[in-house]
């Protein structure tokens, strides 16, 4: 009796291992597919914008330098942006060059004229392209897909 008993033991704990084994794969398959909204972070995203250069918008190089986007890079290994384009929602586009962005650094682009180091880029401009009450920032790779996205106020 005690030989088929512990047959069935067996047989039982195998078959608890085998079902915990199967639910554990299982389960973040069924997760990620209920939580669309949760998306992994993406590799290079938008991390801060100031879109209201502090003071008087007087156009001068120094308030439109003191509007930027900053763009870090996540990840431990350097990403060239050489192609990637940053966007306003008015269609103002910026296009990097041969721009490399060390791994878990910040470059922030500046909007007036500057001269660009490893830290801050210029696009050069003679106007503001960040609208202070309300717009959408889109970076998008050398392909045209969309990396990242930052949006504030409200738009109509």
């Amino acid at each position: 009796m005690s030989s088929a008993f512990s047959s069935v033991r067996r047989i039982a704990a195998t078959v608890l291992v085998a079902g915990a084994i199967v639910s554990a794969a299982a389960l973040p398959a069924s997760a990620h597919d209920g939580d669309r909204h949760h998306q992994q972070r993406p590799r290079v995203e938008i991390s801060r914008v100031q879109a209201d250069s502090p003071g008087r918008d007087d156009r001068s190089n120094r308030s439109l330098n003191s509007e930027w986007v900053e763009i870090t890079n996540t990840t431990r290994e350097g990403i060239n942006l050489r192609g990637w384009t940053l966007r306003d929602s008015d269609g103002n586009r910026y296009r990097f060059d041969n721009v490399r962005i060390a791994g878990r650094a910040t470059i922030r682009m500046h909007t007036g004229n500057g001269r660009d180091t490893r830290t801050d880029l210029f696009q050069d401009r003679r106007n503001y392209v960040w609208d202070n009450g309300s717009d959408t920032a889109t970076l998008r790779d050398d392909r045209g897909r969309t990396v990242d996205t930052e949006t504030w106020g409200r738009r109509r």
